[in-house]
């Protein structure tokens, strides 16, 4: 690895923790393509590139939303309530996409995710342009609504390496009528236990594997790639969420719909 590698490496995990802490998403949408990048260049084949760049993913996820959970409770921006629901449904879902993601033609997979972005894009942009159903003071949802919802949320993950926040946000916002902020931080809260069941899942499909990366679990990469991204990625996501909180949620709408326009341009292959 080279020096321009470990550079490449700190400035993504850099950008992907501050899109954690702003957005309420777990930062793969950066990490997974350069990751694969950097890892084809360094050697290695292309399969292995591709999912050793998402169980890494995954395994930077974990403490990056750690870190910005930590600072949305502090704000009282954390609906334990839906979170501690949604994030262990959505942890079993990633466990069960990670194991898909071995034995099924990712790409078809990433296209119709990408088209269901898109069209949620579309939906709360309307929303926006409508103007949204007022938020809810008191904030109640259904639990076994929430729990349905958190499976294929977590199989999204597990195939894809993002953390659901894609998908998490707009739901709870639309859906559930809750205040953007606090959408952002119980998202973030919930990604904890979709990005631990990913990355546990990858670390079991890539045992055995022959020329993994050097100090790897399976296909999920401790140093230097793990490293650099966690190092980056976790000072990041605390500057992430303090800019949320001083921009209106209106503003944060409109951010999180041209997010989510690019993630689905991206995984349909137009970028």
């Amino acid at each position: 690895m080279t020096p321009a590698h470990i550079f490449m490496l700190l400035a993504m995990g850099a950008g992907a923790g501050f899109a954690s802490g702003l957005l309420g998403v777990g930062g793969g949408f950066i990490m997974v393509p350069l990751s694969y990048w950097i890892i084809l260049d360094m050697g290695f084949a292309d399969e292995l590139a591709y999912m050793t760049a998402i169980g890494t993913s995954l395994l930077v996820i974990l403490p990056t939303a750690v870190s910005g959970t930590w600072r949305h409770d502090r704000r009282k921006a954390v609906h334990w309530k839906t979170a501690l629901v949604l994030g262990p449904c959505a942890m079993v879902g990633a466990l069960a996409g990670s194991v898909l993601a071995a034995r099924l033609p990712v790409e078809a997979l990433q296209t119709g995710f990408g088209a269901l972005m898109l069209a949620v894009a579309l939906w709360m942009g309307l929303g926006l342009v409508s103007g949204l159903r007022p938020e809810q003071a008191d904030i109640r949802t259904n639990p076994w609504l929430v729990a349905a919802l958190g499976l294929p949320i977590g199989v999204v993950t597990g195939l894809t390496g993002l953390g659901g926040g894609v998908v998490i946000v707009p739901v709870l916002v639309l859906a559930f009528r809750f205040p953007m902020h606090v959408a952002i931080g119980t998202s973030i809260a919930s990604i904890m236990f979709a990005g631990l069941g990913g990355m546990i899942g990858y670390i079991r499909s890539g045992l055995g594997v022959p020329d993994l990366l050097p100090y790897s679990i399976g296909y999920v990469n401790l140093l230097p790639v793990g490293l650099c991204l966690i190092a980056a990625s976790i000072p990041m996501a605390q500057l992430g969420v303090r800019a949320a909180h001083a921009l209106p949620a209106r503003r944060l709408r409109y951010i999180f719909v041209a997010f989510m326009v690019y993630t689905g341009l991206r995984m349909i292959g137009v970028f």
